[in-house]
């Protein structure tokens, strides 16, 4: 049920669902072959970006399977809640912060509070990722910003796809968001998040325009999409972990069925590249260039630019998608310094 990332890598071999590539067959020169279609047909000899940490590098450098190894949903679920409480305390380890449990709005939360120092006047809203269909991120994208930026965070768990398809958990963002407006001014609220959260960011956005509610003061779209009716070049070209794991062969259709449910693909709320995008908060993306949803990262960035709306990308050289989750990175530090400066920077300061 993760994202439905395709690919244009064509190895010369065939790939069982048990036997992953071999070093005696993995290919170890470059091909290209562009058919009647314009489909490449490619392989390709990538290096490690010496530009990066010793730690990225050793990150990437760990082997992982091409293997399909299919999982049922509730066992992506378990592993996701066990990675991420696991994540999470390594985050709190070098971020340390308080976190609790709570209902806003009827909508089950996580708040994660600065120990010391806190600004009472601002409040930052989270969307984790996880594929929309579980939470990867609600301790691991909250915990560093809350610390670095002195603000509270709160983390929505929004009901989850494929029993709660969109519009839901937009409506439960925009239920969370409705309710602090009493206590926050807009100006002072911020909402983000990763992939499937970033995801999210853009179309609460939109959504918020729609309902004639005031806009929050900035958006962080990091590692996101705004087109559900296609998917990105970056979807054929890089699995969940960059250039390794299994990738299947791009098919054609909308992104995400389970997500989507039978909402129109080019609906302006599902997919805002379709929206009227003018007059959106300043908001900061930021992608990798092994990411998966880089080309969606690019693609929405460059709408909201369209649209006369303040926007920055920054892009990290050869890392995976949504690389900041492993604190252990100095590219990871570096990324959460960035957005936390974004948000310090244009909640009322």
């Amino acid at each position: 049920m993760k994202f439905l990332a395709a690919l244009a890598l064509l190895l010369p071999l065939t790939l069982s669902a048990q036997q992953g590539t071999t070093a005696a067959q993995a290919p170890n020169r470059d091909t290209s072959y562009i058919d009647a279609q314009g489909t490449a047909h490619i392989t390709r000899v990538v290096p490690i970006p010496q530009s990066l940490s010793p730690q990225a590098q050793a990150m990437l450098a760990h082997p992982v399977s091409d293997a399909d190894q299919p999982q049922t949903l509730a066992e992506r679920r378990h592993g996701t809640d066990v990675w991420q409480a696991r994540a999470g305390a390594a985050s709190r380890s070098v971020y340390p912060v308080n976190v609790a449990s709570g209902t806003i709005a009827g909508v089950p939360v996580r708040i994660v509070t600065p120990l010391s120092g806190v600004d009472r006047d601002s409040v930052l809203i989270n969307l984790h990722g996880g594929g929309f269909n579980s939470d990867s991120g609600s301790l691991t994208e909250t915990i560093p910003i809350a610390n670095l930026t002195k603000m509270r965070v709160v983390a929505v768990l929004y009901r989850l796809a494929p029993e709660h398809p969109f519009p839901a958990a937009v409506d439960d963002a925009v239920a969370v968001y409705r309710a602090l407006l009493k206590n926050y001014a807009p100006a002072h609220i911020a909402i983000y998040g990763t992939s499937a959260g970033a995801i999210l960011t853009g179309e609460v956005a939109v959504e918020l325009k729609k309902l004639n509610l005031p806009e929050p003061g900035a958006l962080g779209i990091f590692s996101g999409l705004g087109d559900f009716s296609r998917q990105g070049d970056s979807q054929s070209m890089y699995a969940l972990d960059g250039l390794s794991g299994y990738l299947a062969p791009p098919t054609p259709g909308a992104h995400d069925p389970f997500y989507i449910g039978h909402t129109d693909p080019r609906d302006p709320v599902l997919s805002p590249v379709f929206a009227d995008l003018r007059g959106l908060p300043p908001t900061l993306f930021i992608s990798s260039e092994r990411d998966m949803l880089l080309s969606g990262t690019s693609i929405l960035d460059r709408a909201f630019l369209r649209a006369g709306d303040r926007a920055q990308l920054i892009v990290f050289e050869g890392l995976p998608h949504a690389f900041w989750n492993d604190v252990s990175l100095p590219e990871s530090r570096e990324a959460y310094g960035y957005m936390a400066g974004f948000f310090t920077k244009n909640l009322g300061k």
